[in-house]
């Protein structure tokens, strides 16, 4: 699985360097507590931001593979949408919340598969084939080895097939702040509890008023602002990007732009549709 947390990526961009998943945030633990809250109105919300960033209306016949599926909300979506889904996460929790979900929308359903996988397991990707979407929203830069990731990750393009890809951005020595703070909210529960009290006003607070005065409560990926902080505090392994080297990854590899959204100067993940123009198979 995950074997080499401590190697090191491109383009100088932060990453970890323990080979163990010690210090790694729990993120499936995290998406196990935001689970119960999921609902029709977050579905409703996974679903338009799908269909926003790709601009279809459903994704009935298409073949979608979610990487690192954490809650499972987005592979639900995309099976709602019509599609057939396949996926895969590292961490035994998240795919545990993912199983949930399917069983609780789509109990034995034949067109929805979860497993257990790394993105760094070469062995398991070059296994999973291609697929019309691949679907990698905020995942790759937690695996300790982002750009590997990234090259994994586009092999599983079909032909003519997309993948959408979400990865941080790169803000220079702000980015090193938060690599920092990442650090310490994993060594322990009063490291834990001090950067939260640290920084709550601002990702939760300041935030929620800002939300309620734009009519925008909910988060407009189907998320809540809460289960959001904690997995950007604790959100360990780490690595940025800016747009350019996410451009000319891809670019360099048969990929065309189709669409981005990018954060600008602020904090979060840049998002990115790139369209494959060269066969994989």
């Amino acid at each position: 699985m995950i074997s080499d947390l401590n190697a090191g990526s491109a383009n100088g961009t932060i990453h970890a360097r323990d080979d163990s998943d010690e210090h790694r945030f729990g993120f499936g633990k995290n998406w196990a507590q935001f689970l119960p809250s999921v609902d029709e109105s977050r579905i409703a919300a996974a679903v338009a931001s799908i269909k926003s960033m790709l601009a279809v209306e459903d994704l009935t016949g298409k073949r979608v593979l979610d990487i690192g599926s954490g809650s499972g909300l987005f592979s639900l979506a995309a099976r709602s949408m019509g599609a057939s889904v396949f996926s895969f996460d590292y961490d035994p929790d998240s795919v545990e919340c993912t199983t949930k979900l399917r069983e609780t929308y789509f109990p034995g359903d034949e067109k929805w598969i979860v497993q257990r996988g790394s993105i760094l397991d070469e062995a398991y990707v070059d296994a999973l084939g291609t697929f019309d979407l691949v679907y990698v929203w905020g995942v790759l830069h937690h695996t300790g080895a982002m750009w590997r990731a990234m090259e994994y990750s586009a092999r599983l393009v079909k032909h003519g097939g997309v993948i959408f890809v979400a990865l941080y951005n790169d803000q220079g020595w702000i980015s090193r702040y938060w690599s920092s703070v990442k650090q310490l909210y994993n060594r322990g529960p009063l490291a834990r509890a001090g950067v939260i009290a640290v920084h709550w006003p601002y990702l939760v607070g300041l935030r929620s008023v800002v939300r309620a005065i734009a009519g925008r409560p909910q988060s407009d990926r189907g998320m809540n602002l809460w289960h959001d902080m904690k997995d950007w505090l604790g959100g360990w392994p780490f690595e940025v990007a800016t747009p350019e080297e996410v451009n000319n990854f891809f670019e360099g590899r048969g990929f065309v732009l189709r669409k981005s959204a990018l954060c600008g100067r602020r904090q979060g993940c840049n998002e990115f549709v790139f369209v494959s123009q060269t066969s994989a198979e």
